[in-house]
């Protein structure tokens, strides 16, 4: 009884411990009241967007719309957008792709990222749900890394009736916290966002002109870039080291029997 007692004591600490440790991972999104009401038209000129914000634009069928955001390490980030389509078109394919900062474009683990749309309907809806943000990977793999990601949407393959017609599109970024099942071990120097080398590359902030060097992206998420080394992975780690001693001593406790056995024999 006292070593089911001891048992169950750990258990409930170590149940405490990790209660707030993992919701302390998850994501946490902050939609803004100043949301984006236009789209860039290059990877150069995209539009920043924070991830939870729900960003329109205006624009025409054969146009290029951009927008980026900020992905950590450990996050699955799901892009969504919605086109509004002119009363009158005909047979339309909407696409959407997703660059990530090094403007690769990244597959999409499901969603609907083409969408063929018929004559007459009113809008199109798309998504993309990319693979888990890695927080380092081998040089000539294609994993996504933390940095800036590219939204990128268009028409494709429209007929010349249709080009120049008027649509609104929205899109919106929100990802879910995978935690210490993506943990890998070391972490990139840098996150890959548009800027990163000429802003760290001056330790004074100066160039020969005594002007600012040119970031190019001032997004990143909130509270700052994660420094790759803590995960939640840990907590579970440490709880299966103290589970293994508890049991370690109480298989002990159960087998030890009651001590050295008498020297007197039996029946004297």
């Amino acid at each position: 009884m006292r070593i089911t007692r001891v048992l169950g004591t750990a258990l409930l600490a170590l149940g405490l411990a990790a209660g707030p440790a993992a919701a302390d991972s998850s994501p946490s999104a902050s939609p803004s009241d100043d949301a984006p009401t236009e789209a860039g038209t290059s990877f150069r000129t995209a539009t920043e967007i924070e991830q939870g914000q729900r960003a329109t634009a205006t624009g025409s069928t054969g146009d290029y719309l951009y927008w980026s955001f900020a992905a950590d390490a450990g996050q699955r980030p799901t892009v969504r957008a919605k086109v509004k389509l002119p009363e009158s078109h005909a047979s339309q394919t909407w696409q959407i792709d997703v660059y990530d900062g090094l403007r690769r474009r990244q597959a999409c683990q499901y969603g609907a990222q083409t969408r063929t749309v018929t004559q007459g309907a009113s809008f199109v809806e798309l998504a993309c749900v990319l693979r888990t943000v890695r927080a380092w990977s081998e040089p000539w793999a294609n994993d996504p890394l933390p940095g800036t990601y590219y939204i990128r949407l268009t028409a494709v393959g429209l007929p010349v009736s249709d080009l120049g017609l008027p649509i609104d599109a929205e899109v919106r970024v929100d990802s879910k916290d995978i935690g210490g099942a993506a943990a890998v071990d070391g972490s990139l120097a840098q996150p890959l966002t548009p800027g990163i080398a000429a802003a760290s590359g001056k330790p004074d902030g100066d160039d020969e002109d005594g002007k600012k060097p040119a970031v190019l992206s001032g997004i990143e998420p909130d509270g700052g870039w994660s420094s790759g080394w803590w995960s939640d992975r840990w907590v579970w780690t440490g709880a299966g080291g103290v589970l293994a001693a508890l049991a370690g001593i109480g298989g002990y406790a159960l087998t030890r029997g009651s001590g050295r056995p008498s020297r007197v024999p039996p029946g004297v």
